[in-house]
């Protein structure tokens, strides 16, 4: 299954025009997504508002993620200074995996951010949460927190905005979506060798491991034939016709 570095901004000094800060609000942000990513199988760790950029990337980098996804508000500049809005994902300009994350999570803030044409993708090389990174990199700009009518929007919708991320993470990684948990314990049922759990819920994606008939399993959530377990601390997809549930 996929794991991912979930990095919200550590910039505890970024104030938003109508109160409260970019960590504070980032951080608020990953909670609601957590229960998206449990939901659906998405592994990840997280880096901490004590840390920084430089020691977000160093965590990063000593794991083995499948995509860095760091997550920011905006402000802009000069004289666009507290009027520029919109959303921008930015990705590595010769990283394919990136730019199709980048592209999927804008696709999907472009259906509940006010203003579509103002959600983007942009290519960077000079963020290092994109360009140092050793996984496939992402950065979010969520929206301009000096503006008063973006900033309000991020408070409104950050449940749905966590909502619309973590579906965005599952098209990319090619997993179902589910919104909430739905546990329930289970035992495998076979009568030959060994139940195998896959990566994706299908005969053709890689094997995790393998359990034995009658083994314990919890079963996470189930779509079109296949459970979605953890059996042993490995999570991943299982045939249902294979599982009773108890």
């Amino acid at each position: 299954m996929p794991i991912i570095y979930l990095s919200p901004s550590t910039q505890e000094f970024n104030y938003y025009v109508n109160g409260g800060t970019e960590e504070y609000y980032m951080n608020l942000l990953a909670d609601k997504m957590v229960p998206y990513l449990d939901a659906s199988g998405i592994r990840y760790s997280r880096n901490t508002p004590d840390m920084t950029a430089a020691s977000s990337i160093a965590a990063s980098n000593a794991g083995n993620y499948d995509l860095h996804f760091a997550l920011h508000s905006n402000a802009a500049a000069g004289d666009q200074a507290g009027k520029a809005k919109g959303s921008i994902v930015f990705y590595y300009p010769t990283s394919a995996p990136g730019k199709r994350a980048a592209e999927l999570v804008a696709d999907g803030l472009k259906t509940i951010y006010p203003d579509p044409n103002l959600v983007r993708t942009q290519s960077t090389t000079t963020l290092g949460e994109v360009a140092k990174v050793r996984a496939p990199g992402i950065l979010l700009e969520l929206a301009f927190h000096d503006n008063p009518e973006d900033a309000a929007w991020i408070k409104n919708n950050l449940d749905e905005v966590a909502r619309i991320l973590v579906l965005a993470l599952t098209e990319y990684f090619d997993i179902p979506f589910f919104e909430t948990e739905n546990r329930r314990p289970g035992v495998v049922d076979v009568n030959w060798g060994k139940l195998n759990i896959r990566a994706r819920p299908s005969t053709d994606s890689p094997i995790l491991t393998q359990a034995p008939d009658g083994a314990p399993l919890t079963i996470i959530n189930t779509a079109n034939g296949w459970h979605l377990v953890n059996f042993n601390g490995t999570i991943g997809y299982a045939n249902a016709d294979y599982i009773t549930l108890l």
